[in-house]
């Protein structure tokens, strides 16, 4: 079960959203003391979060810049300031999307959903540790790096995408239409160029780690992760 951080000081707001996110079969975790936000994240270790901006103390631009500092995980930010600005700094400091205030349940789900299809893929398909791993192979959906044996070697965030494409759907072809969607980011352009560009790094750093031969190219089709082209 995905879960959920809400960091919301709306006591209605955050009981709805938590109500309506619950439904869907999430796991929903609400921040209750807001001189201890980051100490929460970290605790929590949240697989996205729902951070509005007006909150006691500190506002959600300073939560998303030390959260972002730690870690990767997706924010959505939730604030009534509508102006093209603030969007822009929110979205500058790190934040994954902005819903301006007031919003439908209907609209906050599907960005939820399409967040979490894009990062992590289908939700059955997300991992109930830190790791996803075939063979010894070690992704680490925090911090982006990927382990083989005692080597460790740090992915962008396209190649990670990626490799936990490949993780997920070992021995089976995927099409190109299927990673270029891994891809896509709301604020950056993905033609087929910047897949075979990503796919060539990710061989790249695999051989570094001593795995060569895994990823196959399947021509007019997509890429096939091997198994059988890794040790036992």
């Amino acid at each position: 079960m995905s879960k959920i951080m809400v960091i919301e000081d709306d006591r209605a707001l955050a009981a709805q959203v938590k109500e309506v996110l619950e439904n869907y079969s999430y796991k929903v975790v609400m921040i209750k003391d807001f001189q201890k936000v980051e100490e929460q994240v970290q605790k929590e270790r949240p697989q996205l979060i729902i951070l509005d901006i007006n909150l006691p103390y500190f506002d959600g631009n300073y939560y998303c810049k030390r959260i972002r500092r730690a870690s990767k995980v997706p924010i959505i930010i939730t604030s009534a300031r509508n102006s093209e600005m603030d969007q822009i700094l929110s979205m500058e400091l790190g934040a994954d999307d902005y819903i301006i205030k007031p919003f439908s349940m209907t609209v906050l789900l599907a960005k939820v959903n399409a967040t979490m299809r894009r990062l992590y893929g289908e939700y059955a398909k997300l991992p109930n540790t830190d790791y996803i791993s075939q063979k010894g192979l070690q992704l680490n959906v925090h911090s982006f790096q990927l382990q083989y044996k005692e080597k460790i070697i740090e992915l962008t965030k396209n190649e990670y995408r990626l490799m936990k494409e490949f993780l997920q759907n070992p021995d089976q072809v995927i099409s190109r239409e299927v990673l270029l969607e891994a891809l896509w980011d709301s604020d950056l352009f993905v033609d087929d160029n910047t897949l075979t560009v990503n796919v060539t790094r990710l061989k790249q750093k695999l051989a570094a780690l001593g795995i060569k031969g895994v990823i196959k190219t399947k021509r007019g089709v997509g890429y096939l992760f091997d198994l059988h082209e890794m040790e036992d």
